[in-house]
């Protein structure tokens, strides 16, 4: 058994990933701990991706992923709690249960995964790192930021792509480092950096919700890497990873089927379709292995 509710978590970059959280990872909540705790924990993050509507409801791409895992796990797709994180604070919360999965802009790498014990359940989305500029600065392109200071987050790929991009074309810039986008922003509109470097989903949020963000803030035309957002959970417990895994290979299903709430049992329906009959056929003894509540 699950427990009462999941609780989830949200952030996202890619690279080699050499910087390792100090401590090799403990054990989380095992998968009938978080049936019998309930609801399920998830940290939360980034307007349009995964941003807050109102209370009750969590919208984006994170946020009904975690959604459809509480909805497997435990019959109910809004058993989730919605948990905020800081960047440094992400890994800590999972590897220590504070969260059940981490559904936020955080890149899959060898180092993560090696050196903190995570699970990595799979890609929820591809991104890549960008530069924003005000608009009065007339940076139209990368090249500009040569010997630049550069507002970007600690504790991030971010930092590290970015040292391996001006390094290898012989550039230098200043850097300010943030702890959280919110610090980012405060300082880039302070004008204490000339740009703000981040994965571009995460600039194009920090654009759409600063104030005037649109009219006075542009993007470099540059990508200096690209991105791997991926879904993580602690290892310890095959089962829960399994079945998190399991959920995110089913929706790529689903919306390679063309199948949505609107249609499902329609589609259910549709007996001539094989792919469809294997999608949807009786998996109770898979479900039960497992402790899946639907």
């Amino acid at each position: 058994m699950f427990r009462n509710k999941l609780v989830c978590a949200s952030l996202i970059a890619f690279a080699a990933g050499r910087n390792l959280a100090s401590g090799r990872g403990g054990r989380g909540p095992d998968r009938r701990t978080i049936q019998r705790r309930r609801p399920l924990r998830r940290q939360r993050r980034i307007a349009g991706v995964f941003s807050k509507g109102t209370e009750r409801q969590m919208e984006r791409t994170g946020c009904d992923f975690c959604r459809a895992v509480a909805a497997a796990a435990l019959g109910d797709p809004e058993k989730v709690v919605f948990v905020p994180l800081i960047t440094s604070a992400r890994f800590l919360a999972l590897r220590t249960g504070q969260i059940d999965v981490l559904a936020r802009h955080t890149t899959w790498t060898l180092g993560r995964e090696v050196g903190l014990g995570l699970h990595f359940a799979g890609i929820l989305y591809y991104d890549g790192q960008g530069f924003m500029v005000t608009r009065k600065s007339g940076i139209g392109k990368i090249d500009n930021l040569n010997g630049a200071t550069i507002c970007v987050e600690t504790e991030t790929t971010s930092k590290e792509n970015l040292d391996d991009y001006f390094q290898a074309r012989g550039w230098k810039y200043q850097p300010v480092l943030v702890k959280s986008p919110a610090e980012a922003m405060a300082a880039f509109s302070a004008e204490n950096c000339r740009a703000y470097t981040s994965d571009r989903g995460q600039l194009a949020s920090a654009r759409v919700t600063a104030p005037a963000g649109r009219r006075l803030c542009s993007s470099c035309q540059a990508r200096s890497q690209r991105s791997r957002w991926a879904l993580r959970c602690s290892r310890g417990d095959e089962e829960w990873f399994t079945l998190v895994k399991w959920v995110l290979f089913a929706l790529v299903a689903a919306e390679e089927y063309g199948i949505t709430r609107d249609n499902v049992q329609a589609k259910r329906q549709e007996r001539t379709n094989l792919m469809l009959q294997n999608f949807f056929a009786d998996q109770r003894p898979l479900q039960q292995s497992l402790g899946s509540q639907t």
